[in-house]
This record gives structure tokens, sequence and C-alpha cells, in this order.
């Protein structure tokens, strides 16, 4: 029994850790505001806690974008559709992309400091390759649709952070016609098959 108490204290710090984090990015100007420090000291714990419980900056902004992402992860994986593996794969490429695009938009600053974290490649990023998986599978089941891994690639880069900031920050385009936009080039993109006098693999 006296075991379980370091367990429960080590998750109850975690939880107001991710918390505190989760509160500094919803409020902050820019990502490079919210500091380890501040963390701490919003969660009320020692930085030294942050640091064994995540390792780094990095680890702590992974750990809070998984959190926040696993309900749509969940939908995605084993939900009903319009995410869900149920549905048709011309109709659930384009809302797992609307997916993706309002998480973005709900985590702006969140998802702008992972991108911009340069730790590692975005690309090499655990909840990237999930997503890019995903995609590219759902893309294989479309008859006459080829070149499912660059697709995937180039579908998900219409939904990288900084640029979903730039067009819903600097550029202020509002949240449905970004979404509109984006059902609009997906579906050209499906609609358009292999090119003329291509064929997979050249």
């Amino acid at each position: 029994m006296p075991e379980r108490t370091p367990r429960k204290d080590a998750a109850r710090n975690r939880e107001a850790v991710l918390a505190a984090a989760d509160a500094l990015f919803a409020r902050c100007e820019s990502p490079e505001d919210v500091t380890m420090a501040g963390i701490a000291a919003a969660a009320g714990v020692g930085k030294g806690t942050l640091f064994r419980g995540f390792g780094d900056r990095a680890g702590l902004l992974r750990a809070l974008y998984e959190a926040r992402l696993e309900p749509v992860r969940q939908a995605a994986e084993t939900g009903p559709p319009p995410l869900g593996p149920a549905t048709p794969p011309q109709e659930r490429v384009p809302a797992l992309l609307d997916a993706v695009l309002c998480f973005k938009l709900d985590n702006r600053r969140l998802a702008l400091a992972l991108e911009e974290d340069g730790s590692s490649s975005p690309y090499r990023a655990e909840h990237y390759e999930r997503w890019h998986s995903l995609l590219r599978a759902v893309l294989e089941q479309i008859p006459g649709l080829t070149g499912s891994d660059f697709t995937a690639h180039a579908l998900l880069a219409a939904t990288r952070a900084d640029l979903v900031e730039h067009l819903a920050g600097a550029e202020q385009v509002p949240r449905e016609r970004l979404r509109s936009q984006l059902a609009d080039f997906v579906t050209g993109v499906l609609a358009s098959g292999p090119p003329q006098g291509r064929t997979a693999g050249t």
C-alpha cells in the first residue's frame, strides 16, 4: 500500500502540469510565451517535477498534444461514421482532414509550438506518422487513385499548424470558410484520379 502514494502523487502532478500547460497555451499570444518555469508555477510544482515527468519542453508539448488529440484519434480508429472505419473512403478522407483542421484551429498555439519546437522533423512525430498511415490506408481503398503515400503527405500539408495560424490569424479567414476551402481542395484531389497517360508507379 505505501508504494501507491508516490504513484498517485506522480499521476496527480502530471494531471496538474498538463492542465496548467493547456490553460497557458489557450490564452497566450505566442507559443514562446509559455515556458517550463511558467508551467511549473501555474501547476504549483517545482521545475524538477516537469523535467522528471516529461524530459524537456518538447516532451511536455508532445504529452499535452497527445492528451488533447486522444478523443479524435479514438473516433478515427474505432468510432462511427464519418470518421470511423465503416465510412466509405471517399467520404472518410475529407472527414478525417476536417477533423485534423478543426483540432488545429481549436489548439492553434499548442499545435504551432509543437511544430516549431525543432527538436526533430515534424514528419517523424508520432501523431503525424499515425495520421499519414491512416490516410494512406484509406486512400488505397479508392479505385483509380494512385500514389497514396505522397497524396497523404500533400493533403496533410494543407493542415500544417503554421499554415492554419497564418490563415486564421494573419489573414483572418473565418473558421467555416477554411473548412469549406479544405473540403473543396480534398474533393478536387480525390476526383482528379491518375494523370492522363500515367500509370501507378510512374
